[in-house]
């Protein structure tokens, strides 16, 4: 008996020095305190701006970098890249306060829905510098199209919420459009 017990401990010293713990937990992620990333309290803002996509002229803000295919009459499959300017008024002349930067893709076979990926790059005032992502459907021949807010940097850092998005005016000649956005934003 005394020999199988010496065996079995043998084996259990083996198996120990084969496999050892290394005493490391391996944890990726875990909470931390609010304070230190420096958030304080969330607060709602309201910002009024209007988008400008322009396809004309010698400097277009939007350009198609994938045509639709021949067969569409909805303009599916459609690709423009963009950079437009973002202003206090509806004119283009109007001061500018940030970029969208981003793309809208054709996304609907049905009717003229785009899928809508953009940042909200402000330049101005306590903003300069911070962002926000807009992403969502808009069915750009409705009186108004929601949109998700779902991020940000900089002062926007944690940010949701939404942008409500009304086209202004639109020149069926040319593709030009002034689109006023609301966007409501929570953020720290």
């Amino acid at each position: 008996m005394a020999k199988l017990f010496h065996i079995f401990l043998i084996s259990i010293l083996l198996f120990l020095v084969a496999f050892p713990a290394t005493g490391e937990e391996h944890i990726f992620g875990k909470s931390i305190k609010r304070k230190s990333m420096g958030l304080r309290k969330e607060k709602l803002s309201h910002f009024k701006f209007y988008w400008h996509d322009i396809l004309s002229g010698s400097k277009p803000t939007s350009m198609m970098i994938i045509p639709p295919p021949k067969n569409t009459t909805t303009g599916f499959g459609q690709m423009n890249m963009i950079d437009n300017a973002l202003t206090l008024g509806p004119e283009l002349s109007s001061k500018i306060v940030g970029r969208a930067q981003g793309f809208y893709a054709s996304a609907s076979q049905n009717d003229v829905g785009l899928m809508m990926v953009m940042n909200f790059a402000f330049v101005e005032g306590k903003y300069n510098g911070s962002t926000f992502t807009v992403l969502g459907r808009n069915s750009v021949f409705e009186k108004v199209r929601e949109m998700a807010v779902i991020g940000g940097s900089g002062l926007f850092r944690f940010a949701r919420g939404y942008v409500q998005a009304s086209t202004h005016s639109w020149d069926m000649k040319t593709g030009d459009a002034s689109v006023q956005y609301d966007a409501y934003v929570l953020h720290y």
